[in-house]
Formats: C-alpha cells, structure tokens, sequence
C-alpha cells in the first residue's frame, strides 16, 4: 500500500513545453544520495505519469549532482541538486516540469 501512495504522489505531470530531462549524479558520493533515493523511489511514479517523455539518468564518477531540463526552441535551465532529499529533488523536478519558456 505505501508504494503504491508512493508512486501516486510522484504523479509529475510535465508541462508540454518541457521536451527532456537529464539528472546527473555520481553513484558513491554523500551530495548525491538524495538523487539516488528519488530514483529508487519516485522516479517509477514520475515516469508513468509521463511516458512520451525522456527522463537520463546520467552516473559518472566525482560529479556534483544536478538537472537539467531542456524546452522547446532548445532552451535549457539546470539546477543543483547536491545535498538534497529525495523530496527536495522531487519537488525541484515539479519546479523544472510547470515552467513555461
């Protein structure tokens, strides 16, 4: 039952302007482990919500963690994500999907 609350609350519709995102993160560092735990357990949930859409994940050694979300006419933002929970990220991931540039 709690996965399936999980999987409901990562429920990310993305804005149709937003083409992709890519999440980069390193697979042993601690600024990293936020991004890790939202990957184990939300990214299924935001996946589903949104299948036509490309979500990397990126892993690379010694690495700062950080996404980068890229719109129509090519435009890209990024944010960092080192340091932050699994929640936080989720939650920065919300902020990237409902912007409209």
């Amino acid at each position: 039952m709690l996965g399936l609350f999980k999987v409901k609350m990562a429920a990310v519709k993305f804005a149709q302007s937003l083409k992709e995102l890519r999440i980069h993160l390193c697979q042993r560092s601690a600024t990293s482990q936020g991004v890790r735990d939202f990957v184990e357990k939300y990214y299924v949930g935001v996946k589903q919500a949104n299948p036509n859409s490309p979500i990397l994940i990126r892993e690379c050694s010694n690495i700062q963690p950080k996404i980068y979300a890229r719109y129509e006419l090519g435009r890209e933002m990024s944010m960092p994500l080192g340091g932050l929970s699994g929640e936080q990220v989720l939650e920065t991931i919300k902020t990237l999907s409902s912007k409209q540039t």
